[in-house]
């Protein structure tokens, strides 16, 4: 029989590798949030209201699945990538190490993904966007002269009070800068601190995952570059006491 820790343990991995709902809550039919981040997130929406921003979420939850169509759709070639200032790259004459390396900057690996989570999400405000505007979630879009920075000015004010950090607020020589990425501290360091190696590794391989050994071959160099190189959280940050 499953001892009860086995059981924990289980649970725990199948949320960080993004192959269950179990944890989620559903906002509606597309956007998916931890259900224990629904609180938190409730009040930092509401606030951000009273402050003129109708704070929305471009992309919550993704399954293990989704990332690996984003993975494999940019990794065959029928996906754009960019370099760290927003220009096309051309990956005809990249080999396949460079080429993981080029989507790693703004694509996580499968099974890597903080959006497995459900704690981690991709914010805009869509009352500060013209009619018809397609957001692209770039850099530029969230600066001082873009039509997203009041929207970063608050959160940067505020989104600590809420327990919400920025985990890419820079770029450190791993994942591009994302302005956009909030993630609830209360949750996701736990599952930070529960990432393992072992697993993914297995998963990957079970997977139809593009470019393979070449990941598999460089696991330990994707861990320290990408998967654990994130900013800390805040001291400021709200963290809830449990119990």
């Amino acid at each position: 029989m499953t001892k009860p820790a086995e059981l924990i343990n289980t649970k725990v991995m199948a949320e960080l590798l993004g192959q269950t709902e179990q944890h989620l809550h559903y906002l509606n039919e597309r956007i998916a949030i931890h259900k224990e981040m629904l609180p938190a997130y409730t009040a930092l929406s509401s606030a951000a209201k009273s402050a003129g921003i109708e704070l929305e979420i471009a992309s919550g939850y993704r399954s293990f699945e989704r990332q690996l169509a984003i993975w494999n759709n940019k990794f065959s070639g029928k996906g754009l990538v960019k370099d760290n200032q927003g220009n096309t790259i051309d990956k005809a004459n990249l080999c396949e190490e460079e080429l993981m390396h080029v989507i790693l900057l703004f694509s996580a690996l499968p099974g890597a993904s903080r959006h497995h989570w459900g704690c981690d999400i991709d914010v805009y405000a869509s009352n500060l966007l013209a009619n018809n505007y397609q957001l692209k979630l770039e850099p530029w879009e969230y600066s001082a002269q873009g039509p997203l920075a009041k929207l970063s000015q608050w959160l940067n004010t505020h989104a600590n009070e809420f327990g919400f950090y920025f985990p890419y607020a820079s770029y450190q020589g791993g994942i591009a800068a994302e302005p956009w990425h909030l993630s609830y501290a209360p949750i996701a360091e736990f599952y930070q601190k529960n990432i393992d190696k072992h697993h993914l590794e297995n998963l990957l391989l079970s997977s139809q995952i593009a470019g393979k050994h070449t990941i598999i071959d460089n696991i330990d160099v994707i861990f320290t570059r990408y998967i654990n190189n994130i900013h800390d959280t805040p001291k400021n940050c709200y963290i809830p006491e449990q119990g």
